[in-house]
Formats: structure tokens, sequence, C-alpha cells
């Protein structure tokens, strides 16, 4: 059955699946009805003036079901959609024909759309709407651009950020920022100095010559994301339990800090696993919280990072890289400490399974 239907539900959009379009048809239909009601009970005594435009469900359309896209955004929504209906009222105005009227509000639209920063392709819609909408658009006038058009926007955007608030979703969508340099100088996150570079994306896209209807900062990300899944792919075979340190040095809550700290200088590590009498991991401790001061490891110890035995070694890169994790805890099939992944584990079994450079020949 599983099968069945994930052949019957074939999407054309990358990362869409069958319960997200369940959860984006269910949006536009409470979000819909209640802008259409909250125009009945704001405006249902004039009969010159529509509940709702039509517009705004193609704009439903992009907020439930690609509400990460740039294009359907707030601004988009709202300054898109109202700004597009002000373009057609004054093609209308300039121009008799009613076809070169029309064609006049869509590009003068899609032009000052692109310029303000609010492209929304029912922007469009809008645009033409209100250049063939009839005696109520007509007499209407620019009015007809703030009500109902953005007063019908505003309500959609709002109920719509309500209900992917409720759903669990993040709406307006908000950019993953760059991976910062946690030790506060000039030179870019650990991560970011290896691979593909900003401009290396923006000359690609440059040599594509087409626009995608996708965020920069979304685009780096997922490239990111690709490049470690692919490493992950290669070298899956290793898992954290093939390299990981058995032999851990562990410390109790109840110890006192500066026995951590001769610890962690004795054995020449960098974070301690915090474990309780029966061998639950609570945290861990490095230099950092180890040189906070007197008292017991609990109260300075930090939160720890863990994962399984049968990870695949090559997923804690990320984690390992931020410049502030130094080893992962790694617990096994009980939850109890099983060993330790270090920075150092990791470069090691790199330089063990990734190809080596080509040697560059002399001049």
């Amino acid at each position: 059955m599983s099968k069945f239907r994930l052949k019957l539900f074939s999407p054309i959009l990358a990362g869409a699946t069958l319960n997200d379009r369940l959860i984006a048809g269910l949006g536009g239909l409470i979000c819909i009805g209640l802008t259409g009601l909250i125009g009945e009970l704001s405006f249902g005594g004039n009969p010159a003036l529509p509940l709702i435009v039509a517009p705004l469900g193609a704009s439903s359309v992009l907020l439930f079901a690609v509400p990460t896209s740039p294009l359907a955004q707030p601004w988009a929504i709202i300054g898109g959609n109202t700004i597009s209906a002000l373009c057609g009222i004054l093609a209308y105005r300039l121009v008799p024909d009613m076809m070169l009227a029309a064609g006049l509000a869509v590009g003068l639209a899609i032009v000052v759309m692109s310029f303000t920063k609010c492209l929304h392709p029912p922007g469009g819609a809008a645009a033409l709407t209100a250049v063939i909408g009839g005696p109520t658009v007509v007499s209407a006038g620019f009015a007809f651009a703030f009500v109902p058009m953005a007063l019908n926007c505003i309500v959609l955007v709002a109920t719509g950020w309500m209900y992917h608030r409720i759903m669990g979703h993040t709406y307006p969508h908000v950019v993953p920022p760059k991976a910062a340099n946690t030790h506060a100088t000039k030179d870019p996150a650990p991560i970011l100095r290896a691979g593909f570079h900003a401009e290396d994306v923006d000359a690609a896209l440059a040599e594509l010559g087409e626009t995608f209807d996708i965020d920069r900062g979304d685009l780096n990300q997922l490239l990111q994301r690709v490049e470690r899944q692919a490493l992950i792919r290669t070298h899956g075979h290793l898992t954290c339990a093939d390299i990981m340190s058995r032999d851990v040095v562990t410390i109790g809550p109840e110890a006192d800090i500066q026995t951590a700290h001769a610890l962690l200088l004795e054995h020449d590590i960098l974070a301690l696993p915090v474990v309780d009498a029966s061998g639950r991991v609570l945290g861990t401790i490095g230099v950092r919280e180890a040189m906070s001061g007197r008292g017991q490891v609990a109260n300075v110890m930090a939160p720890a990072l863990t994962t399984t035995t049968d990870t695949p070694a090559f997923k804690q890169i990320e984690p390992l890289t931020d410049g502030q994790t130094h080893a992962v805890v790694i617990l096994d099939v009980n939850g109890q400490l099983a060993g330790l992944l270090t920075q150092t584990d990791l470069l090691a079994a790199a330089a063990r399974v990734l190809p080596a450079a080509e040697p560059v020949a002399a001049a």
C-alpha cells in the first residue's frame, strides 16, 4: 500500500511529501475560508466590494505548498498583490484598449514587483483583475488595491502564520545563518574554508542563465549538506564504533572541578564525560568549564552531544567542526557510555579513507 501511494504521488518539487501536500490543502481550506469570513464581517454590507479577491487562491498555493519560497513570504504576498493591483488600475486609466491595458498591467507589475523585492506570481492576476474586473473594480478606483486586495492579503498572511505555527513550521521562512567563527577572529568558520564558496554558486547560476525559486542562503546550505551526504554515502561503512576511543576517562557529577581540570591536563584531552554511578551520561566538562572556578562538576558541566555506536562516523563532521564541540559521546544500545569520538579520531579516520591529493608537477 505504501509503495502504491508513493508511486501514485510523484511530487515535482524537491523535498515534497504526501503529508506536506495534505497539510497544505488543509491550510488552504481553513485560511481562505477565514479570510472570506473576515471579509464578510468587515464589508459584507457593501455589495460593491467582493468579499475575497481571486488572486488569493494562487497566493495560498504558495503560502501553504512552498512556504520557504522567497515568492511566498509576507512582503511578497501583501506587497506583490497590492502593488500589482495599483499597476493594473493605472494601466486601465491610461490605455483605452482593454487588451493593451491588460498586457501593460502585467508587464508593469512584474517590473515594479522586482524593484520593490516583492515578486509574487499571483500579482500578475491581481494586475489583470484590476483591468478586467468590471464595474465593481472600476468604481472602487485605486481604493480597490487596499480594500479588499491588501486587506485580504494581510488576513491571509496572518491566518497562514498562525496555521504554520500550530503545525510546527517556521513562517516567515528564515534563511539559516552562515556558520560563525566562534573564536572572534576574521577567518571564516572551519566548515566554510574548504569546498565551494558563495562566488562559486553565483558563477554556476550565471553559467546556467536561469532563475531558480530558492534563496541563495538556502541553496548554499543545501549544497553543503549534499557534500556531507556524499561523504557519508561513500564512507558510510565506517561507524562511530570503528574509530571511537573506548577506554574513556570519566568523572562523576559530585567531583571537584579542580579534579576535573587535573584529569584533563594529565591525559591531555579536551573533554570528560560526566557519568553517574549507573553509567548514565549526564553531560561533559571541558577546559572551558573547568576554568570557571571551584565547586562540583555538576554545577558547570555542559550538555553532552551524543550519538550511537552504529552512526556513520562522518556524520559527526558538522558538530565537530562548529568551533566549540571537541568530542561526541557514543552510547550503546542500552543508552550507556560506550566511547568517545574526538576531532582527532575523525581526522585520523579521514586521513586513511579519503584519497590523497595529486602531487603538483614541478615547473
